[in-house]
């Protein structure tokens, strides 16, 4: 992703999609009816944090004629370090897979979308396999100039700004402990023993991962929309640990009956006492800023075990007693002066979510996700996919797609699994969501052989569809296409050209014409926050990152690539689908299609080891 200068904008709009489009400000409101909260300081707070979060969202809209606020170019002598460490916490060295030793034979790609492999015993080597697949590095890239690392789990500008915990019970020669997972040096830090009754409120042979976020190290770059991103690779996150488990016959499914001070506790993190949110933004030395925002767990149990049970209550009571556990090693500094974008962090604490003890912990059958074109894989190995997959930095604009292959792509992007209606998130990696789908995805068709060109609709809760028609042009035509597969919920709105408009509409960036498609991923807003409280906001964003992180995953498993696109105009996406008011509001953008390799560039292992060159 670009850096982000802001500027005015001046072209013309020829595109029939973009006829009467217009550079427009911020989207009127329109609130729904929802049920006030029995207490009336709860509606209050309610309210307050609903504003703060329109405010935001609404205030970090890019538009043709601005962007949000950002800072004016990059400030290269502060580009925080991407490695959290924790010293002098102890550090555990875990194994460093390689194809001939792995102890763990890795399934093929589109196998487990069918179904999982036996689950493995829970142990270091498994758990050093599990981050090795989701968490770790990936390789590294140098050119003459600079050297830097790519992760497994993507980040938007490389910038990293998600942190992972592990809470394990005792396991080969360890106590119990929570660890902060360092991807750098593939090794656990070890910053706090915890009592072994712990493991007895979880189920047998599991344990939880956790993940934090530094906003710092994103709004370093993006400025106020960092919160955004931050969200967006919370989700990506999420979904490789989820198909990482999934290798090893693991289930995930996140713990969202804890609130945000349960997550502080049981990680050992949260805002820094004293830390008061300035007025305005501001600069100077503030490390006090590079504290980790607590996002969510994820427990990870074995697939297939039969009922699984978690007492949210039991479970909150043991974490209360975390912050008297003696916690090792402090927290490195990450840059010498910073920037303190003051809507993040007001906006942070609006969405913080309360504990709900009564929450009903539950896990579903696995089902099956659909299949209709098979031969489209490559035959690559889970492992494979995963520790392959890059963020392109540009399209060739020639490669063509079959159409069967683009229907078998949108197919594992559905919720519910296959031959049934698609609401609520069971099949992988959306399992591991507690709530149902919210995310639809607008399609610009551009290289798929025997698909007209054209502005296609994903509709991933078929709840939405009808909200969804008649909020969006009457001029769409809402017609299956020719070959979909009869439980693909996908409709042709529009034939025509659409290469301009989305390149426009992401920020004038080549990336999203020059696929094989693009798209805006549409979520059902206001009304969800109404709801559901304002926590949902960010929730929304983690949805984009796992059908983020699912696009990516198969281009890659059919022999392309992909990349996520943060920087896009809101509004004029809106307009462009007749979209008004804020009941639905994009997202995040994607591009799928064949990459340009930078030659320039040299790839290094990500672990070099006895008799590696690097």
């Amino acid at each position: 992703m670009p850096p982000l200068t802001p500027t005015k904008l001046s072209f013309p709009l020829t595109s029939p999609l973009l006829h009467h489009l217009r550079p427009s400000s911020s989207a009127t409101m329109s609130f729904s009816s929802s049920s006030p909260l029995s207490n009336p300081k709860q509606q209050e707070s309610h309210d307050q944090n609903l504003s703060q979060v329109l405010k935001y969202h609404n205030t970090t809209k890019h538009h043709f004629t601005r962007y949000a606020r950002g800072p004016h170019g990059l400030d290269w002598a502060n580009q925080p370090n991407p490695f959290r460490r924790y010293l002098p916490a102890p550090l555990l060295p875990l194994l460093h897979p390689t194809p001939s030793s792995s102890s763990y034979p890795s399934p093929l790609y589109s196998s487990i979308f069918t179904s999982l492999p036996p689950p493995q015993p829970l142990s270091l080597s498994s758990l050093s396999h599990l981050l090795f697949s989701s968490l770790a590095l990936s390789a590294w890239k140098s050119t003459s100039f600079s050297t830097w690392s790519l992760r497994v789990n993507p980040s938007s500008g490389n910038l990293h700004p998600t942190e992972a915990y592990v809470i394990s019970p005792p396991i080969s020669d360890s106590s119990a402990f929570v660890a902060h997972y360092a991807p750098k040096e593939h090794a656990l830090e070890l910053r706090a023993e915890i009592p072994p009754r712990f493991a007895d409120l979880l189920p047998k042979n599991s344990c939880l991962v956790g993940l934090t976020s530094v906003f710092w190290r994103e709004a370093w770059k993006y400025g106020e929309r960092a919160f955004r991103y931050c969200n967006h690779d919370v989700g990506h996150a999420v979904a490789a640990v989820a198909v990482a488990a999934a290798e090893l016959g693991w289930d995930v499914k996140i713990l969202d009956g804890l609130g945000c001070g349960d997550l502080e506790k049981l990680m050992g993190v949260g805002v820094p006492e004293g830390f008061e949110i300035p007025a305005r933004a501001m600069k100077g030395r503030m490390p006090e800023i590079e504290f980790e925002h607590p996002d969510c767990v994820m427990l990870v149990f074995p697939s297939g075990g039969g009922n699984v049970e978690v007492d949210y209550e039991k479970l909150s009571l043991a974490i209360s007693g975390f912050s008297e556990l003696e916690w090792k090693g402090k927290p490195n500094v990450l840059s010498k002066e910073h920037i303190c974008w003051d809507l993040i962090y007001k906006t942070a604490e609006a969405v913080k979510k309360e504990r709900d003890l009564g929450a009903k912990f539950s896990v579903d059958e696995f089902p099956s996700s659909g299949s209709c074109s098979e031969d489209c894989y490559k035959g690559f190995t889970v492992r494979e996919v995963v520790r392959k997959r890059r963020s392109a930095v540009d399209m060739d604009g020639v490669t063509v797609m079959e159409r069967d292959t683009f229907y078998q792509i949108l197919l594992h992007c559905l919720p519910s699994g296959s031959g049934v209606k698609q609401k609520r998130q069971l099949a992988l990696p959306f399992r591991a969501l507690s709530w149902d789908a919210q995310v639809h995805a607008a399609l610009f068709v551009h290289r798929v052989k025997g698909l007209p060109e054209g502005l296609y609709f994903l509709v991933r809760n078929e709840d939405h569809f009808d909200e969804l028609k008649k909020s969006m042009k009457s001029s769409f035509k809402w017609v299956k296409p020719e070959g979909c597969p009869e439980d693909l919920p996908l409709y042709e709105l529009q034939r025509t050209d659409c290469q301009a408009v989305a390149e426009r509409l992401s920020c004038h960036q080549e990336i999203a014409s020059h696929g094989c498609f693009s798209l805006g991923m549409v979520a059902c807003f206001e009304p969800l926050l109404q709801d559901k409280k304002v926590w949902m906001y960010p929730r929304l964003f983690w949805e984009t990152g796992v059908l983020g992180q699912v696009l990516y995953l198969e281009a890659h498993a059919i022999g392309i690539s992909a990349t996520g696109i943060g920087c896009y105009f809101d509004d004029p996406v809106h307009e462009l689908l007749g979209l008004k008011g804020s009941n639905f509001q994009s997202l995040y953008h994607f591009t799928v299609g064949g990459p340009v390799i930078d030659k320039r560039i040299m790839s290094l292992p990500a672990y070099p080891g006895p008799g590696v060159d690097a």
